[in-house]
Parts: C-alpha cells; sequence; structure tokens
C-alpha cells in the first residue's frame, strides 16, 4: 500500500520521539515498573493524543493509518509507551468520541486530545473477560443519578494521576428477561470511586494498569454515554477500532524485535565469521522479514478500509490475530538468535519477549479472534 507524504511524516515524527526520548528509558522504566508521567506529557505536546479527535475539539484529524502507524513506531522501541497511547486514543477517547453528546465532546474531548489527562475503559471485570456479558456491576438510576456498584480489572490508564475518570460498562436493569447494559462516564475523583494501581505485571510494565472499585458512587444521569440499553454494543464496536492499535502494538514489537536480531547477527561471530552468514540464522532472519511484511500489509488494509468507511471488522479480527501471532513468533526467533545474551535484561529483546505475551490476550484472545474471524467467513450460517 503506497503512503502519503503525511503517513510518511508521522513515521518520521514518532520515530524520532521514540529514539530520542523513550529508549533511553525504557529499559529502567521497565525495571522500576514506573509509569512515565513526563514521557506521557510530552506525547500530548507533540499532538500525539489528538491524531484522531477533529479539529473541533483541538486534535489533528488524522486518517486510522496514521494513528496506526504511530502505535507501531513507539512499539517498535517500547511497548509500555505504546499501549499508553493506544488505550487513550482507540478505548478512551473512541467511544466519547463515537457516542458522546455535544455536551460530553465539550467537556472531555479538548483536555483528553491535548494530553492533559487520560482516560479509561472499564469494561474487563474479575468474572468478565472474554465474556464481556457476564458484567456484574449495576448502574441503578435514582431520580437525577446513576448509583453503580461494582469493580473492574485489568484496566489501562486507569490509576495514574494523569487518570481524569472512566467509561464504564454497567448492568442497568432487565429487557425481556436478559440483562440490559449501558456505559456511564465516571469522572476519576468522585466518591465512592476508587482507582488501585496493578503491580508485579511481567510484562508492560511501564504502563499504567488498575482495578476500579465501586461503592455506591453516584453520577448525573447525563452521564450515561450514548443511549440506555446500548452498552454492549458501545463497548463491543470500540474493541473493533481497539484490535488495529493491539495490532500495530504486535507489528512494531516484531519489527523491533527483527531489527535487534539483525543486528545482532551481523556483530556476533562464531566459527570465525557472523553468525548471520550461517544458512539456519539467515534462514530465520528472512522468515521473520517476511511474516512482518505480510502483518504490515493485513493490518494497513484494515486501517484503510476504516478510514474510507467501509466494513473492516473482519480484517480487524484478523490484523489483531495475525500481528499478534507474528510479534510471538519473531520475538521468541529473535531471542533464539541473541543465545544466552537474548535472557538477559542488559538485552533489550529480553523486555521485547515478554512485553509481546499480552498481544495474544489483550482486547480479545487470539481465541476469540478466531471466532470473531469464523462467524465472518460464514461457518456459523
Amino acid at each position: 500500500m503506497l503512503l502519503t507524504e503525511e503517513h510518511h511524516n508521522i513515521r518520521k515524527t514518532v520515530r524520532d520521539f521514540a529514539e530520542r526520548e523513550v529508549k533511553p528509558l525504557a529499559r529502567e522504566l521497565d525495571e522500576k515498573a514506573e509509569f512515565s508521567i513526563p514521557l506521557t506529557k510530552k506525547m500530548g505536546e507533540l499532538g500525539f493524543f489528538g491524531i484522531r479527535t477533529s479539529h473541533e475539539y483541538g486534535g489533528l484529524d488524522l486518517d486510522t493509518l496514521s494513528y496506526v502507524i504511530a502505535v507501531e513506531e513507539l512499539a517498535r522501541v517500547d511497548a509500555s509507551q505504546a499501549a499508553t497511547l493506544a488505550a487513550h486514543i482507540s478505548l478512551g477517547i473512541g467511544p466519547i468520541m463515537n457516542y458522546g453528546n455535544g455536551e460530553q465532546k465539550q467537556k472531555y474531548l479538548p483536555m483528553l486530545s491535548s494530553g492533559e489527562g487520560l482516560w479509561a475503559f472499564g469494561l474487563t471485570e474479575p468474572d468478565a473477560g472474554s465474556d464481556s456479558r457476564a458484567t456484574k456491576t449495576t448502574g441503578r438510576l435514582e431520580g437525577n443519578q446513576w448509583v453503580i456498584n461494582g469493580s473492574k480489572i485489568f484496566i489501562t490508564n486507569g490509576a495514574s494521576s494523569m487518570n481524569k475518570g472512566a467509561t464504564v460498562q454497567v448492568v442497568s436493569g432487565e429487557n425481556n428477561g436478559q440483562k440490559e447494559f449501558s456505559t456511564i462516564l465516571v469522572d476519576a475523583g468522585t466518591p465512592g470511586f476508587r482507582r488501585v494501581p496493578m503491580h508485579g505485571k511481567m510484562m508492560w510494565r511501564a504502563s499504567d494498569t488498575a482495578q476500579l472499585f465501586f461503592d455506591d458512587c453516584r453520577v448525573p444521569s447525563t452521564n450515561l454515554l450514548g443511549k440506555r440499553g446500548e452498552g454492549s454494543k458501545i463497548m463491543l464496536n470500540t474493541l473493533d477500532s481497539g484490535r488495529l492499535a493491539i495490532a500495530a502494538m504486535g507489528l512494531g514489537c516484531a519489527q523491533g524485535a527483527f531489527e535487534m536480531a539483525l543486528k545482532y547477527a551481523k556483530e556476533r561471530k562464531q566459527f570465525g565469521k557472523p553468525i548471520g552468514h550461517f544458512q539456519v540464522i539467515a534462514f530465520k532472519l528472512a522468515d521473520m522479514a517476511t511474516k512482518i511484511e505480510l502483518a504490515r500489509n493485513l493490518l494497513y488494509k484494515g486501517a484503510w478500509l476504516k478510514s474510507n468507511n467501509q466494513p473492516f471488522a473482519k480484517e480487524a479480527a484478523m490484523a489483531k490475530l495475525y500481528c499478534s501471532e507474528i510479534a510471538k513468533e519473531v520475538a521468541d526467533e529473535a531471542v533464539q538468535i541473541f543465545g544466552g545474551y537474548g535472557l538477559m535484561k542488559d538485552y533489550d529483546i529480553e523486555r521485547f519477549y515478554r512485553d509481546q505475551r499480552l498481544l495474544q490476550i489483550g482486547e480479545g484472545t487470539s481465541e476469540i479472534q478466531r471466532l470473531v474471524i469464523s462467524r465472518y467467513i460464514g461457518v456459523y450460517d
């Protein structure tokens, strides 16, 4: 797919930032499991968070492919910073931009697009992962207020001081014996709303992951996002778009791991010559490069379809599945090329090997993507 000058400029801008600002800090932030507010604010200052937001609310109003390229380039250096960007745009800004009314957009989008604050996506619960309709968090309408009780888990961008709130799926009642789901905007600082950081992660250690707790949390009835009863539709449609961003993280991770392995294969000598000169290593690298190219073409096609208002959900699921699996394969082969050194924290490939593991789980497991794809291709007529 031919990229425009604008796409190339986005790639250059984000790559320069990632190499200059993120790379020198990535290993230390990972080791300390520290979310970097300064780096996040710099991303905001450069306009990264407003890539998809319209000019009306202070954004750059660029297409989906520009956004995908930005996430890819950050993930090429550090998955944690890429996760912050991807979750905030797709899951934080996305639902408000697509389903918010004029007042809600005016209140939240300028702040969130500038990087002044981050917003979270409250869907996953301890007993509701792949089965999002197993949500137990409740929202009861009392007069002009929603009263929310329950909890959410594994919520990106949910606990840092930059978090301004979350879009939360609740069970808001019943219709014909079936659960009714609605989405509610809950501002940070609301009484009864508690945000707790999660520590001890294997991957994305420099991203902010939270548990959210609601104990008779009262918010205005005007904080309902979209229409009552459309919560599941809003959340699942948001995940369709989010899959492209997670796919971009897989692509960036694979690209970064491949580049490290290629460089090492040229420098590391055994039996009197660079290990890349041995066919077994050269073929590994050739296969890695081929898989990455295929992943990039599939992802960019999905982004192009979305940008041109074409159906893209099938391609998004395919891209998320394939890019996630390729990240796993490429990172694993890269560690093999590094040998024992690839198992040491002194080498960035060790971090990439850990970081890729979430990609087959987050925003729909690889198994769920295969289920989604099988439906689109007509297996379940």
